[in-house]
């Protein structure tokens, strides 16, 4: 009986066979798996459009896939295929070093079996795997690593993750909530002015490059007018009968804050306020407003802790 070959070239010796050459082939046997196991192999990728085939040579060392790494080489001007026989079942690294931004897919030499494929960009190493099929193999590639594994070229979202030891471009590590983190998120706390630049210096003096503004929000007129300062320091009011001012509400409110009230008589004219007993005026006197209709009156407060002082009024103005 004469001898055999495996599907990656090694020669099998039948009993009896080769009676005087059984040591060099032996030998060229243990070569050729020394080769499959840890050989390298350059090879030029056909740039005729069609496909470069490795083959398997029985009993010798020729075959262009009986070698463990695979370097594809080469100048391409179009997308390119490089094929296995059907039946190998092994595993290779193959580094893709063809010139020029086309595709190089792997793939078996017949079949609809799976491929894998270089993009135009990709120049690096894949590590895959044939699973030797009969009539058709599948090529695969062998990720390293963890499913989902966080890489420089990946589009990875991390959900709930820490960073125990985070360094942003710096050799310092970065301590913040995410509450701390969140005063720079301007779709969650707001919207800054193109180009504005807030500063703070040795003295503590902090400027800004461009206008402060508290935007001017309207009270609802009521018999008692609620006015939460925090979120309305600026505030606006037509007075539709005689009213009372609430106490100033929202939370946080601390000494030094200024706030300031337009009050605007209505189409009928002579409408009063009774003050809240927070708010403080000069002699404990609360002004008299403007009584002709449609005209305004401003009041401005500076919070001390304990009371709204009275620190500046402006009556009877045109406010149209």
């Amino acid at each position: 009986m004469a001898s055999t070959f495996t599907d990656l070239g090694l020669e099998l010796m039948a009993t009896g066979e080769n009676a005087g050459t059984w040591g060099n082939k032996t030998n060229a046997n243990l070569s050729l798996v020394e080769q499959l196991t840890g050989g390298y192999n350059s090879q030029a990728v056909t740039d005729s459009g069609t496909p470069t085939a490795l083959t398997i040579a029985n009993g010798a060392l020729t075959g262009t896939a009986q070698q463990r790494v695979i370097e594809l080489t080469g100048s391409i001007s179009g997308n390119r295929i490089v094929t296995w026989p059907l039946l190998t079942e092994n595993f290779y690294i193959i580094k893709n070093s063809t010139s020029g931004a086309y595709t190089v897919q792997l793939k078996a030499v017949s079949g609809s079996g799976a491929t894998v494929t270089f993009s135009t960009t990709d120049k690096g190493y894949k590590l895959i795997y044939l699973d030797g099929v009969a009539t058709n193999t599948g090529v695969y590639e062998a990720s390293i690593g963890e499913a989902n594994e966080v890489t420089l070229t990946g589009t990875q979202t991390l959900t709930n993750k820490t960073l125990t030891s985070p360094k942003i471009n710096d050799t310092t590590a970065i301590t913040a909530t995410g509450t701390e983190i969140n005063y720079s998120d301007l779709a969650t706390l707001g919207t800054s002015a193109a180009s504005k630049v807030l500063t703070t210096n040795a003295n503590n003096l902090t400027t800004i490059s461009g206008a402060m503004l508290n935007t001017q929000d309207t009270l609802t007129d009521q018999a008692t007018i609620a006015w939460d300062v925090i979120a309305s320091p600026v505030a606006f009011v037509t007075l539709g009968g005689n009213r009372t001012m609430a106490a100033p509400s929202g939370t946080g409110a601390a000494a030094g804050q200024f706030i300031s009230l337009l009050v605007k008589q209505d189409g009928t004219g002579s409408r009063t306020i009774t003050w809240n007993a927070v708010y403080e005026f000069p002699s404990d006197t609360a002004p008299t407003l403007t009584t002709t209709a449609n005209l305004g009156d401003i009041f401005s407060f500076r919070y001390n802790g304990a009371k709204w002082l009275l620190i500046g009024q402006t009556l009877a103005l045109t406010l149209s």
